[in-house]
């Protein structure tokens, strides 16, 4: 007797999946790498590619670990959230994930959309204990996305929001960054770009030039070493000549530096937040737009990161594989006292142009990271690291996200762009960058659907020989009792009200008896249309009239069958098309419209023309 066997849940199957990989990655690290490409002309030495992954892992490691510092700068937590989430996410992400090459860990947009959202609180110790519980509701947000494919749906965010957001987040950073550098404290009471601004302005008088000049030289130097060692880790170089120059000078000169651990800073996260089931209910509703916000930003990272990678390798993505990964990533920061892991694009080209062969230098790039933390922890090195030089170094990063090509080509490309990239960019300068993402994608959504929702409308007449011809503005029809109208298009939800209201414009006129509404070309019928072409036909029947359909293909007829719209129209009053001969529906329609006003009077000769697209 044969059983059925029950079916896996894909959680599960893709964790074994990913213990299976590491099992196999250490069996075949001594004969050849298991994700490798031919077309990368890789060689199949398994102690070279070995080789390879570490010195690309030691140059991504020399890259994460001072950005991990500046991006949990950015978002207002203690420097090393950023550090710890560069390890656990580089090591864990690659073991559930698919794609080889993107290095996942703290991001500026993620850093930027922390930031924004906890100004809010004037206590910055409460960012340190709500994190574990935001990074793991994110955390189960990509695992739910990844469970049900949402990554199908990153396509249809327009790219004008993701570059307007960046646009305006670096703007907001910058504003707030610049406090760091003229040696201000921050005032948390400031909540949007232009308060932030605003706040500096008016505490100028407090400046200190020791900070103003530290952090201006560590900017010049950043883009002096960008452009004359391309080859360096500039971002790392740049920070210890910022902490040498300080360790010499500056007790005299009064530099703020990262004092210690910080407040909140352990290395392991705070649970209290925990402690309460009715406190944990309510954090949670209340940073529920935030974790949204989160995970729908990573979402968008990852699919950046990955295509932009593969496109240049020649693998095929699999995005909701790779989100899965990230969820289970950002679970290990939540354990271990990480921010938000994302895809990041500069360490993953990093990794990918050091000559990585595989997932175990993402693996490596982590470990290194571990070892520098260690060091960080054991010594009084992060005691001399000046706020004003990190925060001039995330100034210069903010910078380089300006990409002024592609926002000129948002600027110029269509008006819907435009106004995308113009509500984004407005709403990320005055309301939390959470909202703002949202309120771009909508808008770009909105504007899209204007756009589709438009069927075009084209009334027909008969011609001398039997063909159907388009009527001019301001001719007469042949019939004047008969309308055949062309619709074509999208007849969705968007649709429906203009197409409603189209067609009873046409019925305005006092001798039209019957319409004929040739549907080959309408597409995509919904409720919404169904219900506003029942509405139609009821108008049309009430003021002595009837509505024929001719050209009904497979996939409309469908719609209006299950619907009940058939019965309420008629059956004999749909003409299902056919492809054979396509003017053999409106053919029959017009011959039904005959029999409805009592006339035999027009001569139904319809032909077929191949050279002229009638249908």
């Amino acid at each position: 007797m044969r059983l059925n066997k029950s079916p896996r849940n894909p959680l599960f199957s893709r964790t074994g999946k990913a213990l299976r990989r590491i099992v196999y990655w250490l069996s075949q690290i001594s004969s050849s790498n298991e994700l490798g490409n031919p077309s990368l002309n890789i060689q199949k030495n398994g102690h070279s590619n070995l080789l390879r992954d570490a010195r690309s892992g030691l140059n991504v490691a020399l890259l994460a670990f001072p950005q991990g510092m500046a991006y949990a700068l950015v978002a207002g937590l203690p420097i090393h959230y950023g550090i710890t989430c560069s390890i656990v996410a580089a090591i864990v992400a690659p073991i559930f994930s698919y794609s080889r090459y993107p290095i996942l860990g703290p991001t500026n947009a993620t850093a930027f959309m922390i930031f924004s959202y906890f100004l809010i609180y004037s206590d910055s110790s409460q960012v340190v204990s709500l994190m574990p519980l935001l990074v793991l509701m994110v955390a189960l947000i990509l695992l739910t996305g990844a469970f049900f494919k949402v990554a199908d749906l990153v396509q249809y965010v327009s790219r004008a929001v993701i570059i307007g957001y960046i646009a305006g987040a670096a703007l907001l950073i910058i504003a707030n960054q610049l406090n760091h550098v003229f040696g201000i404290d921050t005032e948390k009471e400031a909540r949007s770009f232009f308060t932030i601004l605003f706040g500096l302005f008016d505490r100028l008088d407090e400046s200190n030039n020791a900070s103003i000049l530290l952090g201006l030289g560590t900017m010049i130097s950043y883009f002096v070493l960008r452009r004359t060692m391309k080859a360096l880790p500039t971002f790392a170089i740049t920070l210890l000549l910022a902490t040498i120059v300080n360790y010499f000078l500056g007790e005299n000169l009064s530099i703020e530096t990262f004092k210690g651990k910080q407040e909140g800073g352990t290395f392991l996260p705070e649970w209290s937040v925990f402690h309460s089931p009715s406190d944990l209910i309510d954090k949670v509703w209340e940073l529920s737009g935030i974790a949204m916000g989160l995970a729908f930003l990573i979402t968008l990272e990852i699919s950046v990161v990955t295509k932009s990678i593969a496109s240049r390798t020649g693998d095929s993505p699999k995005l909701n594989k790779d989100i899965f990964g990230s969820g289970i990533a950002n679970i290990g920061c939540a354990l271990l006292s990480g921010m938000p892991a994302s895809g990041s694009l500069t360490r993953s080209a990093l990794n990918l142009s050091s000559g990585a062969s595989g997932k175990l230098s993402s693996v490596f790039s982590g470990l290194i990271c571990g070892i520098g933390i260690w060091i960080l922890s054991m010594s009084y090195f992060i005691g001399y690291i000046p706020k004003c030089a990190l925060s001039a170094l995330v100034i210069a990063v903010a910078l380089s996200l300006f990409d002024w090509k592609q926002i000129i080509v948002c600027l110029w490309a269509t008006r819907s762009d435009a106004f995308t990239f113009l509500v984004t960019f407005g709403s990320a300068l005055i309301m939390p960058l959470h909202v703002a993402i949202f309120i771009g994608a909508a808008t770009a959504v909105a504007l899209f659907l204007r756009k589709a929702a438009r069927p075009e409308l084209v009334e027909y007449d008969m011609g001398s020989s039997g063909q159907l011809n388009e009527l001019k503005s301001g001719e007469a029809r042949t019939s004047p009792a008969i309308s055949i109208v062309h619709v074509e298009g999208e007849l969705f939800f968007g649709a429906a009200e203009l197409f409603r209201n189209q067609i009873q414009s046409t019925a305005s006129d006092p001798n039209l008896k019957v319409i004929i509404l040739r549907m080959k070309n309408a597409r995509h019928l919904d409720a919404t249309s169904v219900i506003a072409l029942e509405e139609l036909v009821a108008f049309l029947r009430g003021e002595g009239r009837e509505l024929l359909i001719s050209g009904v293909m497979k996939e409309v007829y469908k719609v209006l069958k299950s619907s009940g719209a058939v019965q309420f129209i008629g059956r004999e009053n749909i003409f299902p098309g056919s492809i054979s001969n396509p003017n053999l529906a409106t053919k029959n329609a017009l011959k039904r419209a005959q029999e409805i006003i009592g006339s035999s009077d027009i001569d139904v000769r319809i032909y077929h023309d191949p050279s002229r697209p009638t249908e």
